[in-house]
């Protein structure tokens, strides 16, 4: 068992004795593996006037402090990188070899755009007698999510410390072990005492502190639409800024002049399973012509023959287990809700996988012949489940895919000209054609309910940024 029972606040690792605990559970074996404290009001309180007094400092800084931190921090993670996977592995139940690439790789990535941007960013303009200048934001509070851990925690924390910002951070209690290895790296990379602030606990607890303390500028959330209204809530009272990347129920049109359906249709079913479903941005409707439902199905059901759950610690395993019993038990629900509804059900499936009694291991799932009204097309599940609609024409498919709450995320396959101008009409902040991957360079965030403001690249970079006018400075 691990004990993690200190906050790291203004440069120090304190240790509060009388803090409630909470057991960190590995999904994959339902057993404790760490314990962490819960932090309260106060530790935020602290934590926010520690951030808040090295802010003047560190908003000064020059670019080559900054990046000289960054070159640390991105050595300290290359450095620590197994012990990264193994903790992600182990908090959230990621199978190790997708911890080691995708996982672990999102935390390098996020810190290297952040320094190529840096680099070369023009924090000041000549607008004939004004000088327009962009500084940093203030005091930063970060709440981030147990689904992508490392992701969701450097991306935001990256830009912030290349734009010479100050920070609170609170990560999941769901998985903590890995923000705290990270903040043990950032804590070796030179930064002035106060500038980076690490408060575990809960939603209502620290979260809300966190959303609401006076002394805290900007608030930036990664979770679900429902949290996501409660911190914009608590933070409209002081005006801050909110940065909220929320949930998604993302549209896969797969046109029937793509190159090679049969291809499209088993990328779609893979990209909804990865993370065992657990992304804000997975592919889960997939929208099909009409006419080639029956072909898209037996491709479906093939290609969910081959997504196997096991053991995370096996090198082989490609999908693990979903991260808490609260987690199973609402997929259950909703596949069960599927089955109800007449849905066609084409693998998977309520119960867990054969052979893996222990774990919070979900069978992944294919329904077919799902209507857009149905509750597994318009819930975001969080887990291996995947609908498939048909549509009628192209007109017919870009209305079912935009009939939605969420706007995070859209998939295109077909003709490139094709694809490219049905990607145009999509109501979403991201669109991947025939097959293209993510881009640390490339923003990203939704429309409507999946949140507002951008992370990643340059427009990341900007969340991050105040812009001040000053006329008659060049007079």
């Amino acid at each position: 068992m691990q004990d993690h029972l200190s906050f790291y606040i203004n440069g120090q690792w304190v240790r509060e004795t009388d803090r409630e605990t909470l057991d960190v559970i590995n999904p994959a074996t339902e057993q404790a593996f760490a314990k962490i404290a819960m932090g309260t009001v106060k530790d935020v309180d602290v934590a926010a006037k520690a951030a808040r007094a090295a802010f003047p400092a560190w908003s000064q800084s020059t670019r080559e402090e900054r990046l000289a931190v960054l070159d640390k921090i991105i050595g300290g993670i290359k450095a620590r990188s197994e012990e990264l996977a193994q903790a992600i592995s182990q908090e959230m139940g990621a199978p190790i070899s997708f911890a080691r690439t995708a996982q672990v790789g999102t935390g390098i990535g996020h810190f290297a755009t952040a320094r190529a941007i840096l680099e070369s960013y023009q924090f000041e303009e000549t607008r004939g007698k004004t000088q327009v200048i962009k500084e940093p934001v203030g005091v930063c509070g970060f709440i981030t999510p147990w689904n992508w851990p490392l992701n969701q925690v450097t991306c935001k924390i990256a830009p912030a410390i290349a734009t010479g910002c100050t920070i609170v951070i609170k990560p999941s209690e769901l998985s903590p072990v890995s923000a705290i290895i990270l903040t043990e790296i950032i804590a070796e990379a030179g930064l002035p005492d106060g500038v980076f602030n690490l408060v575990n606990g809960d939603g209502p607890t620290v979260g809300a502190a966190i959303s609401s303390h006076p002394e805290i500028d900007m608030v930036s959330f990664t979770g679900s639409t429902r949290a996501g209204r409660e911190v914009a809530k608590a933070a409209a009272d002081g005006i801050k800024r909110v940065c909220q990347e929320l949930g998604g129920k993302s549209a896969n049109i797969i046109l029937d002049d793509a190159a090679d359906f049969g291809k499209a249709v088993a990328g779609g079913v893979m990209g909804c399973f990865g993370n065992c479903g657990q992304s804000c941005n997975a592919p889960t409707r997939m929208l099909v012509p009409q006419a080639r439902m029956a072909e898209a199905i037996e491709i479906a059901k093939a290609t969910a023959a081959k997504a196997v759950p096991g053991d995370t610690r096996d090198e082989n395993t490609r999908i693990g287990p979903v991260v808490s019993k609260a987690q199973f038990d609402k997929i259950q629900s909703l596949i069960q809700a599927g089955i109800d509804e007449g849905a066609t059900l084409v693998a998977g499936g309520v119960g867990k996988p054969d052979g893996l009694d222990t774990g919070y291991y979900v069978k992944p799932t294919v329904f077919a012949n799902v209507t857009n009204n149905m509750v597994i097309a318009r819930e975001e599940i969080f887990g291996p489940v995947l609908s498939i609609i048909g549509y009628k024409d192209e007109d017919d498919a870009v209305a079912i895919a935009n009939d939605t709450d969420y706007g995070l995320s859209g998939y295109v396959s077909g003709e490139p000209d094709h694809a490219r101008a049905v990607a145009r009409r999509l109501r979403t902040g991201m669109v991947h054609i025939n097959g293209a991957g993510p881009d640390f360079a490339a923003p990203f965030g939704g429309y409507k309910q999946s949140g507002n403001g951008r992370e990643w690249g340059i427009e990341g970079f900007h969340e991050f940024l105040e812009i001040k006018a000053m006329m008659g400075y060049n007079a």
